[in-house]
């Protein structure tokens, strides 16, 4: 496996024992816009990680993605391709398991991790998100902590590097939301996790949590939320400017939509199992959303070919861009909107597909073009059940968020 760092305009080499850096063979001028490369960093709190992770929600999850222990060698397989070649974040969650397979997931990539076979300091610098769960019986701040230290003891880890709340109660247990905030605060102040973050929060309550952290001492690193070209709604948007505004990373899961997202699916041919229910609930969101995207992608190719024929600069290579997949296009979109994208993988051939969305960017036409195209779908994808009402901010209280640029990569 090899990228160029000797060049803008590289692509992503699927793995093999014998690959070796490929550059393209063109004369282009260089981008002026810098191409996102697997090793280059961004901030999340104190913590330097990939411009994407990989999520793990997959692994255990028998009901929706068909997990058989059987997969662990593949899955393990994925997790190295991913890390050498410098994928440093990966994200889970307590309750990743089906059954008796219940924390599976965080097992897992703490199994993968001890047992990484690369360089030490690959291996020192991988940074696990792992959220937990705001069951019902997690009343205390001294429940949610302990949920924390049952992470640790799964993932045989001295620390995890962002500890999340995974959704928030504010809708049907508002009582209970205070005492999962202190327990975020005291696994913080006792060392168990580097950062602190939350998922699946709207606007109001994202300003809430911060406001409540800050006036504790504790900085909100991330929040993690739906969102991708089909998720695109205001919920999102109004998230993302918070975000940006108050200095919180936004890690974006779903990048792909389910799989929509990738051009595998179509209304007559949907994946096996509960998860075909899904894409199909969407209705219409298949045929429209994607084959709009897909359309677009086709249209930038032959954009950046007409680019190239008239000697004019593109931020992509004709032959990178012959290679791209529908799926690396929507997680470098991502990217371009400065959130870290964490599609998950099954599979060495998936970990292949989503490394090939780093080592190029789309260009800022080519953004908007894209946002066009999501924006004229009729449908959307439908939104997570947990994630908090969207309420827009008072004026008052808006005027109070600072206005900070977005952290951009180091």
């Amino acid at each position: 496996m090899a990228f160029s760092a000797s060049t803008p305009t590289s692509y992503f080499t699927p793995f093999s024992a014998s690959s070796e850096t490929s550059l393209p063979s063109s004369s282009f001028k260089p981008i002026k816009i810098p191409a996102f490369w697997p090793w280059q960093r961004v901030k999340v709190g104190p913590m330097s990680v990939s411009p994407m992770g990989f999520g793990t929600w997959a692994w255990g999850n028998q009901l929706l993605w068909g997990y058989q222990e059987s997969m662990d060698t593949e899955l393990q397989r994925a997790f190295k391709l991913a890390v050498d070649n410098g994928i440093n974040l990966f994200d889970t969650a307590d309750s990743y398991g089906t059954g008796r397979l219940n924390g599976q997931s965080e097992k897992l990539l703490g199994k993968f991790i001890r047992e990484f076979q690369g360089k030490k300091r690959a291996q020192d610098e991988i940074f696990i998100a792992t959220k937990f769960a705001a069951y019902p019986w997690r009343l205390t701040p001294k429940q949610f902590v302990n949920a924390c230290k049952a992470s640790l003891d799964r993932m045989q880890v001295d620390q995890i590097g962002i500890g999340q709340l995974h959704w928030s109660t504010a809708n049907y247990a508002p009582l209970q939301e205070l005492a999962l905030w202190d327990g975020l605060v005291a696994m913080y102040e006792k060392g168990l996790v580097r950062a602190v973050g939350v998922s699946n929060y709207g606007p109001k309550q994202l300003v809430k949590i911060y406001d409540y952290l800050k006036a504790r001492g504790v900085p909100l690193s991330s929040a993690q939320v739906q969102f991708s070209l089909i998720s695109m709604g205001e919920d999102q948007l109004e998230i993302k400017d918070i975000c940006d505004s108050l200095g919180i990373r936004l890690i974006a899961y779903s990048p792909l939509g389910l799989g929509m997202l990738t051009g595998k699916y179509t209304p007559d041919r949907l994946p096996r199992g509960p998860r075909s229910s899904c894409l199909s609930l969407q209705g219409l969101s298949i045929q429209t959303n994607s084959s709009r995207v897909g359309t677009f992608a086709e249209f930038t190719r032959r954009n950046c070919k007409k680019k190239a024929q008239d000697g004019a600069p593109s931020n992509l290579s004709l032959q990178l861009f012959s290679d791209i997949l529908l799926g690396q296009v929507a997680i470098n979109w991502c990217i371009s909107k400065g959130t870290i994208p964490i599609p998950g993988i099954k599979t060495v051939k998936q970990a292949e597909e989503n490394l090939g969305a780093l080592g190029w960017r789309l260009g800022s036409e080519e953004v908007l073009q894209l946002e066009y195209a999501a924006r004229e779908s009729p449908r959307k994808m439908i939104q997570n059940i947990f994630q908090t009402r969207s309420v827009k901010l008072n004026e008052d209280r808006a005027k109070k968020i600072p206005e900070k640029p977005c952290r951009e990569c180091d």
